[in-house]
């Protein structure tokens, strides 16, 4: 008798707690192998290929494109053959967090035949057999949470044992008969009532659609979710929690400029001017570390960091990302450009990992790419700072006592004030335009 196995979505790491199905990448019917990508998702933090962890014949699919899922949701079922039970030592390698059939223990159970969908397509209910008493129905993670099958196990005695189970399920108003049990032969454990009680909590918690009032505007309304609704959630927290202020100057870059053609007419990889600008901000952070830090909150510390992950803002397709380069002051100007090409490739490509988007210690803005000169932006919390770049453009300027048209730049900075006061903010902006205006002044860092 074919097993019949559940694939949940997964936890995909970073404290993300559901994903918007994108793509799906199988039909009902077709033949899956293990580990064979099987479904695109989006989650707050960037577009995600999951990975199946068995292998057989995909019997049902839960979710139309567009559809969010919880952590821990019904994502599909996969038949997997003649066997009864999946060898505990036997692991699909996959990666993900939270994730893997080489950690959860096979789990019997009878059940009645649901077939939410069969390979063509069809329900059949009434004429399918009673599966065979070592059916199961498996779970991919080590406690089971609410199936999306309401008609699963509605008669019969219920496997549970303790006391404290049935009073935990009752108080909660949770009908144990439609959960399968991690314990032995399908033994409902405590453990699986909390996991299911979270998994309904977080379908409570998830946004309703409110009825429109009937003296509202038209127009359109575009949900806030996915990237654009986790860049909302955050800035609007960086608004409420950081008393944010800006300082500004312009700058000559004319001989930043020189130099960068000067470093590409040599022989080796190109120079990009971010990379040139990272430089700078690693080394003026080396001399200011207070804007290389962060508020906790709860402690009331300013915790001031030995390391730069630099975010750098970059405008996609799908939103603003901030992809963010690892231990930046460790790294050259041609380690600084190969890295800054690799995560903006993976940005327009939507294939950034969460890795890629988290732990940012201090952000470079170059919003000059848009042709704009100046800006107030805000910071990315939980970092104390921000540099913003704008265009650089041909513009009057007195060069050694003379009037000339120079290369000239407007720098800002955005602080958290909690951790600095002005003069410390004004020094940082001021070594910075110095190293733009005469980037000798660097030699002295290296």
């Amino acid at each position: 008798m074919a097993q019949v196995l559940e694939f949940k979505l997964p936890d995909l790491g970073e404290g993300l707690t559901e994903a918007v199905i994108v793509t799906w990448l199988v039909q009902v019917g077709e033949v899956v192998a293990i580990d064979q990508p099987v479904v695109e998702v989006e989650t707050a933090k960037a577009m995600v290929e999951v990975p199946c962890p068995y292998g057989g014949v995909v019997t049902a699919r839960f979710g139309e494109e567009g559809t969010e899922l919880p952590v821990g949701a019904p994502l599909l079922t996969v038949a997997v053959g003649e066997a009864t039970t999946v060898p505990e030592a036997e692991g699909s390698g996959n990666v993900l967090v939270g994730y893997g059939t080489g950690t959860a223990p096979a789990r019997r159970r009878r059940v009645r035949n649901t077939a939410p969908e069969r390979a063509d397509g069809t329900a059949d209910r009434d004429t399918a057999p009673e599966p065979a008493p070592h059916t199961a129905v498996m779970a991919t993670a080590p406690h089971a949470q609410v199936p999306a099958l309401p008609s699963l196990l509605t008669e019969g005695p219920v496997p549970v044992i303790s006391p404290l189970v049935r009073r935990l399920a009752r108080d909660n108003d949770l009908d144990l008969r439609r959960l399968s049990g991690s314990g032995p032969d399908g033994l409902i454990l405590r453990a699986d009532v909390e996991d299911a009680l979270r998994v309904s909590a977080a379908r409570a918690a998830a946004p309703k659609t409110l009825p429109t009032p009937l003296n509202a505007p038209s127009g359109t309304r575009i949900p806030l979710k996915g990237i654009r609704g986790a860049v909302a959630d955050k800035l609007s927290r960086s608004r409420r929690e950081i008393p944010d202020a800006t300082c500004w100057v312009d700058a000559d870059a004319t001989e930043l400029m020189r130099a960068r053609t000067a470093m590409n007419a040599a022989a080796g990889p190109k120079i990009s001017l971010l990379a040139l600008l990272a430089r700078i901000c690693t080394a003026a952070l080396a001399r200011h570390p207070e804007l290389n830090s962060y508020v906790d909150v709860e402690a009331r510390e300013i915790v001031q960091l030995d390391h730069v992950h630099l975010g750098f803002a970059a405008q996609t397709d799908r939103g603003l990302v901030v992809p963010v380069v690892r231990d930046a002051q460790a790294r050259d100007a041609e380690s600084l450009t190969a890295e800054f090409a690799r995560l903006t490739e993976s940005a327009h490509a939507g294939m950034l990992t969460p890795t890629d988007l988290t732990g940012g210690t201090f952000t470079l803005n170059n919003y000059g790419v848009f042709g704009v000169d100046g800006s107030t932006p805000i910071i990315n919390h939980p970092e104390a700072a921000m540099l913003g770049v704008g265009r650089i453009t041909p513009k009057p300027w007195v060069h050694e006592g003379e009037l000339a048209v120079r290369q000239v730049v407007q720098l800002s900075l955005t602080f958290d004030h909690r951790v600095c006061d002005g003069g410390t903010a004004g020094g940082f902006l001021r070594y910075v335009a110095d190293c733009v205006e005469q980037p000798a002044v660097l030699l002295r860092t290296l």
